[in-house]
């Protein structure tokens, strides 16, 4: 395995700590503005976690967040309890490091070109050590949706995007795939196709079904082509870009080459822009029951519609088939109006049955809690 370069390094030289007391985190941003169902609560964990994007729990309670911009990896100390959080950067200098996965010990992390990895870290929080390359040479092209998000699946293996480098193109099978590969990055298999832009999958406990969110084409109106949740029941299935969107709505450019009824149609649309990212099934019991066993998604929210849609936490139950169900509203209150604060980005439930929601835009890790109890922090 190489060495990545200096630039990119964690160390002792780079890492930053910042001590947020609880109490100094709830003065921003404004959770005061956020609506959620009656019971549950909002509180800020941190908002000092800047360009905020997945998150990933270590086997101590640590968790990790990627982020978009800012080129940083961060972990989060004490969140698990009701007193100070500490803020640690391990990494910076990295190109666009959405993804974080926890595996063994280790922490994988994206970048645009590659994978790398932070060994024991959990260990060494205090003195990273510097990311080994596991996974060099992915596909890349100048472009949109270089991005990834990562996630180690119930076979152990490690599951990452592929995005199309345009807004719509035919770039045949390089592009517009999730690919899967060993802890090592060797042995990189397909796993399906016909995806413009994923930021979120997850499996589904008790069935082991990958779900997954595809965010849909731009300029073909305010309403068309909604953002997509797939579910992939066998490897290299195709769900149609560029060729048709919504599993019903040919491309104007590129339609006439392959009908709708090739691909494989999503199991739910969750509206036109919301930007659905990161998901993940609500296996606690803190929530109600009416909620057990959902998919929880972060919508991003919208950037090219006259109104704004999205920016929002909504929860998808199941019926007894297995079927999804049109989606709830959580949390809102991310914009007022045509004006947004904050863009939601990842969920993560916790062991305790809170969940976590990070938030790139105003650089902060929410918690949702439900009961009586004022939240910790």
């Amino acid at each position: 395995m190489s060495r990545i370069p200096a630039a990119f390094m964690g160390g002792a030289a780079l890492v930053a700590a910042l001590v947020v007391p609880a109490a100094a985190a709830l003065a921003a941003p404004r959770t005061d503005l956020l609506q959620v169902p009656p019971g549950f609560h909002v509180s800020v964990v941190s908002d000092h976690v800047p360009s905020a994007r997945e998150m990933v729990r270590g086997a101590r309670g640590t968790i990790f967040v990627g982020s978009m911009a800012a080129g940083n990896v961060y972990a989060l100390s004490g969140v698990d309890g009701g007193g100070t959080v500490r803020v640690q950067t391990i990494a910076h200098g990295l190109d666009l490091p959405v993804g974080v996965a926890y595996h063994d010990g280790d922490l994988y992390v994206s970048d645009m070109r590659r994978i790398v990895v932070l060994r024991d870290i959990e260990d060494h929080l205090d003195d990273p050590p510097k990311p080994e390359v596991v996974a060099d040479n992915l596909p890349y092209r100048p472009g949109d949706h270089s991005w990834k998000f990562i996630a180690f699946g119930p076979d152990n293996r490690l599951y990452v995007p592929i995005g199309a480098p345009c807004n719509i193109c035919d770039v045949g099978h390089e592009f517009g795939r999730i690919i899967s590969m060993n802890a090592s990055g060797a042995d990189r298999r397909d796993v399906a196709y016909g995806i413009r832009n994923s930021v979120g999958f997850t499996w589904q406990p008790g069935t082991g079904v990958m779900w997954f969110t595809d965010n849909g084409r731009d300029n073909m109106g305010d309403d068309v082509p909604s953002d997509e949740l797939n579910r992939v029941d066998v490897p290299g299935q195709s769900f149609g870009y560029p060729y048709c969107h919504q599993g019903n709505v040919p491309d104007p450019q590129f339609g006439s080459q392959h009908p709708c009824s090739e691909f494989t149609p999503p199991a739910l649309l969750l509206g036109a822009h919301v930007a659905a990212l990161g998901l993940r099934f609500y296996e606690g019991m803190e929530f109600p029951a009416a909620y057990h066993g959902s998919l929880m998604i972060a919508e991003h929210g919208s950037w090219n519609r006259s109104q704004l849609s999205g920016y929002q936490v909504v929860s998808v139950s199941f019926d007894a088939e297995n079927h999804p169900q049109p989606p709830a509203v959580l949390v809102s209150g991310f914009r007022q109006g045509q004006r947004a604060w904050g863009r939601p980005a990842d969920v993560l439930p916790l062991p305790d049955g809170s969940m976590l929601i990070s938030d790139d835009m105003s650089g902060a890790i929410y918690r949702l809690t439900y009961g009586d109890a004022a939240p910790a922090h």
